[in-house]
C-alpha cells in the first residue's frame, strides 16, 4: 500500500505558496498589526517597543482603534471620517464590480464562443492595457474627462451642450476609471470559466424549447458561478484599498480609505493610525471572505457525501 505522506517533490510544491504566503503576507500584515499598537508620543520611530522592558507588561495602545470608530461631539453613532471613508470604498468597489460584470460577462462569452483561431488575438487586445503603465492610463482619463478634453469638446462641436459638462472629479469619472482598469481582471477568469463549458447543453435546451434567455439564464449563468465569484473578488478586492485613482480622478467628496490611510502616514506622520486603518481594512475583506469559503466548502463536502 503506498504511503499517506506526499513525496518531497510535493511537499516542495505545496510548500512553495505557504511560504509566499507567510514571507509576503503574513509577516507584513504581523509587523502593521505591532506598529497600530504602538504609542508614538511625540517620537517619529514608528517601531518602539510596547512592553515595558523591566516588568515585562505590555503596553498596547488601543487608541489607535478606538479613535476609528469614536464620533466627534455632536455627530451621529459611528459617523466618524474614517467609517465614511470605509463606506464609501465598499460601496465605489462593489458597484465597480457589478459594473466589470455587466461589461466584461459578454466580452468572456463572445470570446469563449469564437473560433478557436482567433481566440488569442481576442485575449491579446483584452491584456493590452497591461502593456501601459497603469499611472499613464488614468492620467489618459484625465485628458478625455476634463471641461477641455476630447469628450466634452466633441459634444460641443456636434451641438449636444453649449458649455463643457463636469466629468472631472465626480463619482462618474471614478467609476469610470476604476471600470476601464479593473475591467481585464473580470473579463479573464470569466473566459477561463466559459470556455471549459460543454455548448451542447444550450442546444439540449433550444430543442426541448427553451428560448435563448431562458437557456442563459438556467444553464450558463450556474455553470460560469466560479468565474463571476473569482472576477467579482479580483476586482472588488484591490478596489477598495485603491489610491491612485481617487487621487486623480476624485474630488474632495470622493476620498476612499487608501487616500486617508496615505494621509494619516504620511502628511501627518502618525504610522500607528494609519496601520490600524489598514488592518481594519483587511479585516473587512478577509473575514467575511473567510466565513464564505467556510460555509461553501461546508455544502460542498455534505453534497458529496
Amino acid at each position: 500500500m503506498a504511503s499517506p505522506l506526499p513525496v518531497p517533490g510535493k511537499r516542495f510544491v505545496i510548500g512553495v505558496p505557504y511560504a509566499w504566503l507567510l514571507l509576503f503576507f503574513f509577516l507584513p500584515f504581523l509587523i502593521l498589526l505591532y506598529i497600530s499598537f504602538v504609542d508614538m508620543g511625540s517620537d517619529i520611530h514608528p517601531f518602539k517597543p510596547i512592553w515595558d522592558p523591566e516588568t515585562g507588561v505590555l503596553r498596547l495602545k488601543y487608541e489607535n482603534y478606538l479613535s476609528i470608530f469614536r464620533a466627534s461631539e455632536g455627530a451621529e453613532l459611528f459617523r466618524t471620517l474614517y467609517i465614511d471613508a470605509y463606506l464609501r470604498s465598499i460601496w465605489y468597489a462593489l458597484v465597480t464590480a457589478l459594473l466589470c460584470l455587466l461589461i466584461g460577462y459578454p466580452f468572456a462569452y463572445f470570446i469563449a464562443r469564437s473560433p478557436e483561431s482567433i481566440r488569442p488575438a481576442l485575449l491579446l487586445m483584452v491584456m493590452l492595457p497591461f502593456w501601459t503603465s497603469f499611472l499613464l492610463r488614468v492620467y489618459a482619463w484625465k485628458g478625455l474627462l476634463s471641461d477641455n478634453g476630447v469628450i466634452n469638446r466633441f459634444m460641443m462641436t456636434i451641438g449636444l451642450t453649449s458649455e463643457p459638462v463636469q466629468m472631472l472629479y465626480t463619482n462618474v469619472s471614478m467609476l469610470v476609471g476604476m471600470t476601464y482598469v479593473y475591467l481585464p481582471f473580470m473579463i479573464l477568469p470569466l473566459y477561463a470559466n466559459l470556455v471549459k463549458m460543454d455548448f451542447r447543453l444550450l442546444e439540449a435546451a433550444y430543442d426541448l424549447g427553451t428560448t435563448p434567455f431562458k437557456a442563459f439564464w438556467l444553464i450558463t449563468v450556474p455553470l460560469s458561478k466560479a468565474g463571476i465569484i473569482a472576477g467579482f473578488m479580483l476586482v472588488f478586492i484591490p478596489c477598495v484599498g485603491e489610491f491612485v485613482i481617487p487621487s486623480l480622478l476624485g474630488g474632495p467628496s470622493n476620498t476612499m480609505i487608501g487616500r486617508v490611510v496615505w494621509d494619516e502616514m504620511f502628511t501627518a506622520n502618525d504610522w500607528p493610525r494609519a496601520t490600524a486603518l489598514a488592518v481594519v481594512m483587511i479585516a473587512l475583506i478577509v473575514i467575511p471572505l473567510a466565513i464564505y469559503y467556510h460555509y461553501t466548502g461546508e455544502r460542498g463536502e455534505r453534497g458529496k457525501a
